[in-house]
């Protein structure tokens, strides 16, 4: 008896989306997600993550291009040895620290829009991108930076704060490396409360640091981040900004933070 023929198979309309989102670099589940929030009537556009995964592993009959699967993201946990070693040189030494357990509590529950998470990733040659998300949207912003002095940190995040109404940027939650010792001037320029981890606790900022497991998919771990322009960082955020997030109910963070944004309006 002739196996029967996968859905992918059968519907070639649905196997060019799901084939256009996977080279988006969106994940067989968020693609499963976004197709039922798109498609609520038509269970012609239904398909579940482990066919898409089948069809591009066991099933190759052509529904899906093996060359695909190469867009589908790593799924090691990251180790992060040299980016301790990078914020254990600061550790303790912030001036007028503000602890993470004074921040709001209505930050906790995600519910409020405008408490952000931000940090550093180390590339080699001494290279580093600041990456920032919002725990409400999960919305991320991604800032060129030349060193990681604390004056051109600070500077880069001042610049990425002006580009937010001022009611979508209510507090910073960083960790305690040296790059944020003037945090200070960061708050005298935007108004924006800055608040800091205790030490080796990354899950305090755990928006964060899933963020950045993202981004090494672009941006792998021992690579030179300064060969990126701020362009370049630009497109990857929108990238990720327009992937469909499971902890979302499948909207993407561009959509549930310009929802945030309309409502100010």
């Amino acid at each position: 008896m002739r196996p029967k023929d996968c859905k992918l198979a059968l519907n070639k309309s649905l196997a060019t989306l799901v084939a256009r989102k996977l080279r988006c670099s969106w994940s067989p589940q968020q693609i499963a997600g976004w197709l039922q929030r798109t498609f609520p009537s038509d269970e012609g556009f239904h398909v579940s993550h482990e066919t898409i995964y089948k069809t591009l592993y066991i099933q190759a009959r052509g529904a899906l291009k093996k060359e695909l699967q190469k867009c589908l993201r790593s799924k090691r946990v990251m180790r992060y040895s040299t980016h301790a070693t990078l914020k254990n040189k600061g550790l303790g030494k912030i001036p007028d620290a503000v602890s993470i357990s004074e921040r709001p509590a209505s930050v906790e529950d995600r519910a409020v829009p405008g408490y952000w998470e931000g940090d550093l990733i180390k590339g080699s040659n001494n290279s580093y991108i600041a990456t920032l998300v919002e725990r409400h949207s999960r919305y991320v912003m991604l800032a060129k930076v030349q060193d990681s002095k604390t004056n051109t940190v600070i500077e880069a995040l001042i610049k990425q704060a002006k580009k937010l109404p001022r009611e979508m940027y209510k507090s910073l939650t960083w960790d305690r490396g040296y790059e944020i010792t003037n945090h200070k001037e960061f708050t005298l320029a935007t108004k924006v409360d800055v608040y800091l981890c205790d030490p080796y606790s990354p899950w305090q900022r755990g928006s964060n640091e899933n963020t950045n497991r993202l981004l090494r998919q672009y941006f792998p771990k021992g690579t030179d981040l300064s060969k990126h322009s701020q362009q370049k960082l630009s497109s990857v955020a929108r990238k990720l900004n327009e992937r469909p997030r499971k902890t979302l109910q499948y909207e993407t963070p561009a959509e549930r933070f310009n929802q945030c944004v309309a409502l100010i309006d």
